[in-house]
């Protein structure tokens, strides 16, 4: 299965997110969304996970949760927008991790991209796509591409998608 994982698009959709994103099996959006029509065209794209990040009003997006926990491919996902840092995660993410015991927790909200394994709670991947959207602080916009089989997670690639001031 072929995953396209953005985060903290803020209300605006990079052409070359659809581009990627019509390649993919799912997409999977870290929150920060920032407007409906960016979740409604990823949804009409493709089968779509999207959390709530901290821009995002949960009026707005009916149903759509501030966390998320499931499997695929055998392996368990966990998908919470502002987690910490591998060791410095927030108190309810030590809590959630503790809890679905996850292989993978993905996240967003610092605007820079970060894979890497963990071991300070559980051993688990901790992926964090950047920032694909024009608003923040980030130079670089970014989204991460895996695929994902038979639990394993392979042909991870961090993709730029140009510099956040060039359009």
């Amino acid at each position: 299965m072929k995953i396209l994982l953005l985060s903290d698009t803020h209300g605006w959709l990079d052409p070359q997110i659809v581009s990627i994103a019509e390649t993919q099996d799912e997409i999977w959006h870290a929150g920060d969304i920032g407007t409906v029509e960016v979740w409604e065209t990823l949804t009409a794209l493709k089968p779509t996970r999207i959390i709530l990040g901290n821009i995002d009003a949960p009026s707005a997006f009916q149903g759509v949760e501030v966390t998320q926990v499931w499997e695929t491919e055998g392996i368990r996902f966990l998908m919470h927008h502002i987690a910490g840092k591998p060791g410095k995660y927030s108190a309810t993410v030590q809590k959630l991790i503790r809890k679905h015991e996850p292989q993978v927790l993905i996240c967003g909200h610092s605007h820079i991209p970060l894979v890497t394994k963990d071991t300070s709670i559980l051993p688990l991947w901790h992926l964090n796509p950047g920032a694909a959207g024009k608003e923040g602080f980030h130079l670089m916009r970014t989204c991460i591409q895996l695929e994902v089989n038979a639990g394993k997670i392979t042909q991870l690639q961090l993709v730029e998608l140009g510099k956040r001031g060039k359009l």
